[in-house]
Order: structure tokens, then C-alpha cells, then sequence
């Protein structure tokens, strides 16, 4: 009987830790998607605004978000990787998005250890793309949320 319990005390220890990193490695980081004119004869074609949301548990990462107020209809949307906060960087990943002028955006995605690393360094961005403005549309940066208690 001790043995029993002592076994099962010693698996309990075992599995609470586990259990607690894989609760504490959720993330959540937000992001507001605002007009970016890539070039200046694009300054008129470049407008609405929109938000995304996207959550890191493990090496999942779930996007989702909306926009609106675009001059043409959307064409892509896509999750970007700089190499620091600001600076614009290469595809990473294609997301599912309303092809209209007002819509919503969304992915399922599985990251390397590496890509979660940077996406907590905040070194991700959404980069949404239309008609007019195929260079990008919209873009915001993920940026990490604090959980407030």
C-alpha cells in the first residue's frame, strides 16, 4: 500500500510540471492592421483598417482577425517575418482571407521551435494585400499581450 501511494504521489509530481508548462505556453498577441504605402503613387489606393489576434500554444499558432475600408477588394493575406520589430521581412505563411473590400482573415499553422522564438520576439507581422495595392494593403505587427490578473 505505501508503495502504491508512493508511486502514485511520484507520478503526480512528474505530471503536474508538464501540465503547467503546456498551460503557461500559451500566448496571445495582437496586432492592428494599418495602411502602409509602399510607394507614393500608392497613397491614395492604401486605405482601411482592421485588427488580428493570434495565439501560440505549443507550436500552434491560430490567427484570426477582420478588416475593413479597403479601396479594392482584398487578394491575400500573409504572415510576414522580420528580423526586428519594424522592419519588413519574407512570407512565412499564406492566410485564408475574404476576397472584398471588408472581410475577415485566418489561419491554422504550425511553427518550428525556431519561428514560435521569434514570433515571442515579436518579429511577426500580417501583411494583408488588394487589388490596387498589391505590395500591401494593410499590416500590423503581433505584438505580445500581457495577461493581466
Amino acid at each position: 500500500m505505501v508503495r502504491l501511494v508512493a508511486a502514485a504521489f511520484a507520478a503526480a509530481i512528474f505530471v503536474s510540471p508538464t501540465s503547467s508548462a503546456q498551460a503557461q505556453s500559451a500566448d496571445t498577441f495582437r496586432g492592428r492592421l494599418s495602411p502602409v504605402p509602399i510607394m507614393v503613387q500608392q497613397a491614395d489606393t492604401v486605405t482601411g483598417s482592421g485588427s488580428v489576434t493570434a495565439t501560440v500554444a505549443g507550436s500552434k499558432l491560430s490567427v484570426s482577425g477582420s478588416f475593413e475600408g479597403l479601396q479594392t477588394p482584398a487578394t491575400v493575406a500573409r504572415v510576414h517575418r522580420g528580423p526586428k520589430t519594424g522592419v519588413r521581412g519574407p512570407v512565412l505563411f499564406e492566410l485564408q482571407v475574404s476576397k472584398a473590400v471588408a472581410g475577415t482573415l485566418s489561419g491554422d499553422l504550425e511553427l518550428t521551435a525556431q519561428q514560435v522564438q521569434d514570433l515571442r520576439r515579436e518579429r511577426f507581422y500580417v501583411q494583408l494585400h488588394s487589388e490596387e495595392a498589391p505590395e500591401g494593403n494593410l499590416w500590423g505587427w503581433l505584438l505580445r499581450q500581457e495577461t493581466r490578473r
